[in-house]
């Protein structure tokens, strides 16, 4: 989603072949890969660690490190084309890292097996839409403004919430937001097949490794949505 202000693809590409993508998608979903692995080892860490997991549950430093996590978000989204590839490469790892830290509360909230039951249940569903995405003749992309206002009326849901705190509508709002993020991961994986298959990328190894790297991030924000939205509709609290 956010890739559309850094990067304009062209939609008349003619036929997109694995061969054309097949170089930007493997850094795609590696630096995805990382991200996830990364975000893990942090969340375990900190649960681990008490004096780690006392620092993650002061709500100073737990709203200080959401902000942060923003900025970084905003920053890589809206100046990545300014920035050096390795500057670019750090950001995503310390939002990462950053977001690991946060969430390793929600082991303090959920039951182990509830967590790997969602982590296992959210991979199952990203594949399967990234397969679709990939072997699908709709063209998915005709449907980001939809996606676009789904998402902004998702965030005006759980805010209107945070002061309801019902427990129904909790529930609505997660298996709205589980359907949300399985399209979302399908259109953003379409979005970034076509992207991936611009003729400038192959002679600008610059843009390239960028649009791999937020390409990855979009992606990795696809997933650890789902996760999180499953954990809320099917986990089990402690």
């Amino acid at each position: 989603m956010s890739y559309d202000n850094t990067f304009s693809g062209d939609r008349t590409l003619g036929p997109i072949t694995y061969d054309r993508v097949q170089p930007i998608l493997k850094w795609v979903y590696t630096w995805m890969g990382l991200g996830l692995l990364l975000t893990t080892l942090v969340a375990f860490v900190t649960v681990s660690t008490p004096a780690l997991l006392e620092l993650a549950m002061n709500r100073a430093v737990f709203f200080g490190a959401i902000i942060a996590e923003l900025a970084l978000v905003v920053a890589l989204s809206w100046g990545l084309q300014r920035m050096s590839p390795g500057v670019a490469a750090t950001m995503f790892l310390v939002y990462a890292a950053v977001n690991g830290f946060t969430l390793s509360l929600i082991a303090v909230i959920y039951t182990s097996s509830s967590i790997v039951a969602a982590a296992g249940t959210a991979a199952a569903l990203f594949g399967v839409m990234s397969v679709f995405a990939f072997t699908t003749n709709i063209d998915l992309t005709k449907w980001g403004a939809y996606f676009m206002m789904a998402l902004i009326g998702l965030v005006i849901a759980m805010v209107i919430n945070m002061f309801l705190r019902s427990g129904p509508f909790e529930m609505v709002i997660s298996f709205f937001g589980v359907i949300l993020f399985t399209g979302l991961t399908a259109y953003d994986t379409q979005k970034i097949k076509r992207l991936a298959a611009t003729p400038e990328l192959a002679n600008d190894h610059s843009l390239a490794f960028k649009l791999s790297l937020i390409g990855a991030l979009t992606l990795y924000l696809d997933f650890i949505n789902l996760f999180l939205f499953l954990l809320r509709l099917m986990g089990r609290r402690r």
